[in-house]
């Protein structure tokens, strides 16, 4: 009960410091939208986000947690991967500051097989939406931007659908798809080769679903409209934003954007989709890297090992304690995720969306989370920030069967009863593999890391 009431008051706290801006996938290496300023505005008159939000209430630790075991999880992904399940799959575990797991499972390409390994470079998708909202947290904790700025500041030729709608949507309501338009609107268009600045310009005539801050819709093609305010606000390309203050000081060196960022790294992942014969590989559609900060994002799971433990608290050179909490707060509420894949529908009392971020209630305990799916690429990430915890799971498959790992994972370090996230005949059947306190360690293409981030 005392977990419980911690936790409700540390909400309590970060919503009422986000409460003016809760009432109130691009690449922006081209030229941005038309009629974008390349001027800074005026700061707005309305009350900027405090400088600090309250510190969270410190939580006791999971009743009779069992001691954290990664060999478990490495035998697992090893199975996930054995006689051809799934190509390829990486994963990162962090805890308490350190990488405890790092590795790599199966091969990049089934036609040509070569070992998917720590620094093999994935798609992340929507995972990408996350290093959007943290640039645009960066430059607010700069002056250079306010969660309340309005878009229409930075770029004044964009328009809606209702009188007066353009006006009202904030840099906080694109990064927490509070748009007002329906839900994923122009994907569609986006998967047919559509451009990005010509859906942006449709969206003039889009019926809306509601006012801008009211309601919640996912978004890709206008979420990535934080990329045009990037260039408005500071000069300089979203994607090069990103890698100078993002990538560079974290270490995440395979980091990139867009096809070619993706197409010159050293080792990278090919998609894969079913055949009749089995996995096919292909050529990465280059579709959604048109919406870079919705999904335009390349790394290895080294780099997301560094993310996790940044958006853990351990890089506070980087990202501050204040910018992390204000990132996970939720803003509005998404009960659709409630009755997903079976583990949601199971463990999740409430499901919300912060800034780049989903925050779920897990049984009772905050998770920090976001997945990303394109063709041939899946990934998940969460983190547990009670338990000091985070775990990122990469594949390059279509394949559903890696989504139980994470839950799984999660179940372990809650001290939870085990639930059956994991298909058993997927992993032989095999009950100690699976569901026992402890199994062998399987071997994976690298060695376990015990580094502290750079």
């Amino acid at each position: 009960m005392k977990v419980r009431i911690r936790r409700q008051a540390w909400r309590v706290g970060l919503i009422a410091g986000l409460l003016p801006f809760a009432l109130g996938s691009t690449a922006q290496d081209t030229a941005p939208m038309a009629g974008a300023s390349t001027s800074r505005p005026a700061a707005a008159s309305s009350a900027t986000l405090p400088a600090a939000l309250p510190e969270p209430a410190a939580a006791a630790p999971a009743a009779s947690a069992p001691t954290f075991d990664a060999s478990r999880f490495e035998a697992m992904a090893e199975a996930l991967v054995a006689n051809g399940r799934i190509p390829g799959l990486a994963m990162a575990i962090v805890k308490d500051g350190r990488v405890v797991s790092l590795r790599g499972y199966g091969v990049t390409d089934v036609r040509d097989p070569q070992p998917v390994d720590a620094h093999t470079v994935f798609r992340l998708a929507s995972l990408s939406k996350s290093f959007a909202a943290t640039l645009a947290g960066l430059l607010v904790n700069d002056g250079v931007l306010r969660w309340d700025s309005r878009l229409v500041d930075y770029l004044p030729s964009f328009r809606m659908s209702r009188p007066d709608a353009a006006a009202r949507v904030t840099v906080a309501d694109l990064l927490s798809h509070r748009t007002g338009l329906p839900r994923n609107a122009f994907d569609r268009d986006l998967e047919g080769n559509a451009q990005y600045h010509d859906l942006v310009l449709r969206i003039a005539d889009a019926p809306m679903a509601c006012a801008p801050g009211e309601c919640y819709a996912y978004q890709n093609v206008a979420f990535s409209l934080i990329g045009d305010i990037v260039y408005a606000a500071t000069g300089r390309f979203y994607s090069e934003e990103v890698a100078r203050r993002i990538f560079q000081p974290l270490g995440m060196h395979d980091a990139s954007y867009g096809l070619e960022g993706l197409e010159s790294s050293a080792r990278w992942a090919r998609p894969h989709v079913r055949g009749r014969g089995g996995w096919v590989p292909l050529l990465p559609k280059p579709n959604y890297y048109r919406v870079a900060p919705a999904a335009g994002v390349n790394a290895s799971i080294s780099d997301l090992a560094q993310w996790l433990l940044a958006h853990g608290g351990h890089r506070p050179d980087v990202l501050p304690a204040p910018l992390l909490a204000t990132l996970h707060a939720p803003l509005i509420s998404t009960p659709s995720e409630i009755h997903g894949s079976s583990w949601r529908r199971a463990r999740l009392q409430h499901a919300n969306y912060a800034l780049g971020w989903r925050e779920y209630d897990y049984a009772g305990h905050p998770v920090i989370f976001h997945g990303g799916a394109v063709q041939g690429y899946r990934g998940m990430m969460a983190l547990l920030p009670e338990q000091d915890f985070g775990v990122a799971i990469l594949w390059n498959s279509e394949s559903a069967l890696p989504s139980g790992l994470l839950p799984t994972i999660l179940d372990d370090v809650l001290g939870l009863p085990a639930g059956r996230w994991l298909d058993e005949d997927t992993l032989d059947g095999s009950e100690d593999l699976l569901y026992a306190q402890r199994a062998a360690p399987a071997a994976g293409n690298a060695s376990r890391a015990q580094a502290s981030p750079p």
